[in-house]
C-alpha cells in the first residue's frame, strides 16, 4: 500500500512540475529574444504568413492562428486586440476598444488587420529564424523571431504563471535605441517607463525594473471650483478613476458636487467641488483617496534560453542589443555568401559563352562525357572563378538556352559582373566595423518611426501626500465624563463640562489623565475611556504642553515643559510617578502661558503667590520630573491672563521665588483646583 502511494504521489508531482513549466515557458512568461509570449508570437507569424499589404478580418486571422496555438478563440482574441492596442506592430481598421475608458472592442468579424511597417522591417528574416513542427504537426511555427529591436522593454509584459509572475513596464522607443547606440560604444545607460496613457511617474524607487513607481494623473484648475483630468495613471481607465472618485466621495473624504467624463480621443474628466472646498486643496486629497495616484511594482521575470529568470532593464537591453549586432553580421555574411554565389555563376557564364566552351559537347554521345568535358574546358579559367567548379554549376550552364545565347550581351553582363563586386565590397567593409553598421541601423530606424513615438509620460518627483493632513474632519468624537465613552457615535450629555473635537478617520487621539497617565488611541465609533480624562486632542507634531501638578510623596507642586510625545497606539504612559494624591493641577497648550500659584499663608513670607511664566523653563521629555514651585504648600493654580510682565518686575518676583524656594519649613497638603484648558 505505501508503495502505491509513493508512485501515485511520484505521478502527482511529475505531471505539476510538466504542468507549471508548459505555463511559465509556453503562456505567461515573455522571452528575452523577441519580447513576446508564445501566443503573440503564433498571431505575428501567421499575420506575416497572410500579408500580401491589405488588411485581414480579424476573425480569418484568429481562425489560422488556432493552426499553431492549442488553445481557444477568446484568448487568441484577447490578445490580439491587446498586441494591436500597443500601437507598434499591427495596424487597426475598426472599433478596438477604448483603452482610456476600458471600453470592449467589437467582434472579430468586425474589424480588421495587418502588419504595420515597422513590424515587416525589424520582426522577421527566414534566414534567422529557427522553426518547429506546431502542436499537431500539420505546420511550422518560429522557436522565436528575430527582432531588431528590445520589444519586451518596448512594450511591456504582464503574466501569471505558477509560482511566479511577470510585470515589465513598458519604455520609450526613441530612448531605447538611444540607449543600444550607447550600449555599443560601452557606456552605462537608464532607462524609465513610458506609458500611452501619458500621466507621470515618480521613478526614484524603479530599482532598474524590479522596485516600485508611482504613477498620478494630469490634473489642471480650471477655476477654484472645478479640476479637469487631463491624462490617467498607468493600469486605470477613465471609468475605474471615476469609481474612486465617486467612493471616496461617499465616504466623506472629498466633496464634490459632480463627476463627469467627455472622454474621445482624448481624456477629459470634469470634476466640480461643493461649498466650502477648492481645487488646490482637493487635487493633494485626490492624489491621496483615489487613483489618481496609484503604486505599481514591477517585476522584471522573463524566460531565457529555456529557463525563467528575473532581470534588469539594463541587462534585457545589453542582451537585446549584442544580439541585433549578431543578426545583422549574420545577416551581412548570408547575403555576402549569396553575392559571391551570384558573381560565381555569372563568371562561369561569361567564360563558358564568351570563350564558346559549349562546342566541346558537340561530339559528346554521353551526359557523363559531357560534364568531364565542360570540366576540362574550364580548368584554364580556374583562377578567374572564385571558388572550385562542382557538378551543379556545370548542369547550370548547361541548361543555358541557345536563344539566351545568341542574345547574349557582353556589356551588359560585365555591368552586373562590376555591381555585383561593388556589393561585395560594401559588406565586406560593413562586416570589419559592426559597430558603426549596427549603429546606422539603429538611426534609419529612428529617422523612419522615431517621430510616431514622442515620450508621453513626465518623470517626476512627488512629494508624499499625508493621508491625515488632507483628510476632511468630517467626524465629530466626543467624551461623555458621567458615562465614560468616547467616539463620534457619542453624544455629549453636558455640553459645557465634555469634550468634543472634529477630526478624521486618519488622526490620531492624545487622552491625558488628571492621574499623569496618557495614551494614544486611533479615532474610534464607541470606547469605553473612563470618568477622569483632563484634556483630549488630535497627536500633533511639535505641540508643547505646559503643566502643573501636585506629587503625592512629597506634597509639593511642580511646573515642567514636554512636546508632544513618542508613543505606541494603546499603551499606557505616565507623566509622574502614580500616587493616590499625585494629581495634575494645570494644563494648558503652546506659547507665551503663564500661571498663578496661590501658596499658604506664612508669616515669615513677602508674598504669597507665585507667578509662572512657562517659556522660562526648557522643554523636556514627558518623563521629566520638572521643576519645583515652592517648598511652601500650594493653595491653588489658576491660568493668569494677560502678557507676561515687564523685566522689571520680573526682576522683582523672580528673588521672591528664589526666597520662597530657599526656605525650608514644611509644605502643607491643602486641596488645588485644576483647570481645563
Amino acid at each position: 500500500m505505501d508503495s502505491q502511494h509513493g508512485k501515485l504521489r511520484q505521478l502527482f508531482e511529475y505531471n505539476f512540475l510538466e504542468y507549471t513549466s508548459y505555463v511559465i515557458k509556453e503562456r505567461a512568461i515573455p522571452d528575452i529574444n523577441d519580447g513576446l509570449k508564445p501566443v503573440q508570437r503564433r498571431i505575428l507569424q501567421t499575420l506575416f504568413n497572410m500579408d500580401d499589404g491589405r488588411f485581414h478580418k480579424v476573425a480569418n486571422v484568429v481562425g489560422a492562428t488556432m493552426k499553431l496555438h492549442p488553445h481557444g478563440d477568446q484568448s487568441i482574441f484577447a490578445a490580439l486586440v491587446n498586441l494591436a492596442n500597443k500601437g507598434y506592430l499591427i495596424d487597426r481598421q475598426g472599433n478596438y476598444g477604448n483603452i482610456f475608458t476600458g471600453d470592449q472592442a467589437s467582434a472579430p468579424r468586425y474589424i480588421e488587420c495587418r502588419l504595420s511597417p515597422l513590424a515587416r522591417e525589424v520582426m522577421f528574416n527566414k534566414d534567422l529564424t529557427e522553426f518547429i513542427d506546431s502542436y499537431d504537426g500539420r505546420m511550422k511555427e518560429p522557436v522565436t523571431l528575430p527582432c531588431k529591436i528590445p520589444l519586451l522593454l518596448l512594450q511591456g509584459a504582464e503574466g501569471i504563471a505558477v509560482g511566479m509572475a511577470t510585470k515589465v513596464m513598458p519604455h520609450n522607443f526613441c530612448e531605447l535605441l538611444e540607449a543600444q547606440k550607447q550600449t555599443l560604444q560601452g557606456e552605462e545607460v537608464t532607462l524609465y517607463p513610458d506609458f500611452i496613457q501619458g500621466g507621470m511617474v515618480d521613478v526614484s524607487l524603479y530599482n532598474h525594473g524590479n522596485g516600485k513607481i508611482r504613477c498620478r494623473a494630469r490634473m489642471e484648475e480650471a477655476n477654484e471650483k472645478t479640476i479637469l483630468i487631463k491624462e490617467i495613471p498607468y493600469t486605470t481607465t477613465t471609468q475605474s478613476l471615476i469609481d474612486s472618485v465617486e467612493k471616496a466621495a461617499k465616504a466623506g473624504k472629498i466633496k464634490i458636487i459632480s463627476i463627469n467624463d467627455y472622454t474621445a480621443e482624448e481624456v477629459e474628466i470634469e470634476i466640480k467641488l461643493a461649498r466650502g472646498t477648492y481645487a488646490k486643496d482637493t487635487i493633494k486629497a485626490l492624489y491621496a483617496f483615489t487613483d489618481c495616484e496609484v503604486p505599481i511594482s514591477p517585476n522584471l521575470t522573463l524566460v531565457q534560453n529555456g529557463i525563467p529568470r528575473t532581470a534588469t532593464v539594463e541587462e534585457v537591453l545589453q542582451y537585446n542589443t549584442k544580439k541585433l549586432l549578431k543578426d545583422l553580421t549574420r545577416e551581412l555574411e548570408i547575403d555576402l555568401g549569396r553575392l559571391e554565389d551570384r558573381l560565381h555563376a555569372r563568371l562561369l557564364e561569361q567564360i563558358f559563352i564568351e570563350e564558346r566552351l559549349y562546342k566541346t559537347i558537340e561530339e559528346k554521345t554521353s551526359f557523363k562525357a559531357v560534364i568531364k568535358g565542360v570540366d576540362e574546358a574550364l580548368l584554364p579559367f580556374t583562377e578567374e572563378l572564385k571558388r572550385p567548379v562542382v557538378t551543379e554549376d556545370i548542369e547550370r550552364l548547361l541548361e543555358i538556352r541557345i536563344k539566351r545565347i545568341s542574345r547574349y550581351d557582353i556589356n551588359k553582363q560585365q555591368k552586373e559582373i562590376q555591381s555585383i563586386r561593388r556589393d561585395i565590397k560594401v559588406i565586406k567593409k560593413h562586416l570589419t566595423d559592426m559597430i558603426a553598421y549596427t549603429t546606422a541601423h539603429i538611426d534609419s530606424l529612428l529617422k523612419k518611426y522615431g517621430g510616431h513615438y514622442p515620450r508621453l509620460t513626465e518623470i517626476k518627483e512627488f512629494t508624499e501626500v499625508s493621508v491625515r493632513k488632507v483628510a476632511l474632519s468630517n467626524l465629530t468624537v466626543c467624551y461623555d465624563r458621567e458615562e465614560g465613552f468616547l467616539g463620534h457615535q457619542i453624544k455629549a450629555s453636558d455640553p459645557k463640562s465634555d469634550f468634543s473635537i472634529a477630526c478624521s478617520e486618519y488622526d490620531r487621539l492624545l487622552l491625558i489623565y488628571d492621574t499623569g497617565m496618557y495614551k494614544v488611541i486611533q479615532v474610534t465609533d464607541k470606547l469605553f475611556v473612563g470618568h477622569n480624562l483632563l484634556w483630549l486632542g488630535k497627536v500633533e507634531k511639535g505641540t508643547v504642553f505646559n503643566m502643573v501638578y501636585r506629587e503625592g510623596r512629597e506634597s509639593l507642586c511642580y511646573v515642567k515643559r514636554f512636546a508632544t510625545p513618542k508613543f505606541i497606539l494603546d499603551k499606557e504612559y505616565k507623566l509622574f510617578d502614580e500616587h493616590k494624591r499625585s494629581k495634575i493641577l494645570l494644563l494648558l497648550l503652546g506659547k507665551e502661558k503663564s500661571a498663578r500659584a496661590s501658596l499658604m499663608p506664612s508669616p515669615r513670607a513677602k508674598s504669597n503667590v507665585v507667578e509662572i511664566f512657562f517659556d522660562e523653563y526648557l522643554v523636556k521629555g514627558p518623563a521629566a520630573k520638572g521643576k519645583r514651585v515652592s517648598p511652601r504648600r500650594v493653595r491653588r493654580v489658576t491660568d493668569a491672563t494677560g502678557k507676561k510682565p515687564q523685566a522689571k518686575k520680573t526682576n522683582l518676583t523672580l528673588p521672591g521665588l528664589q526666597e520662597a524656594v530657599a526656605d525650608t519649613q514644611e509644605g502643607g497638603t491643602g486641596e488645588g483646583n485644576e483647570e481645563k484648558e
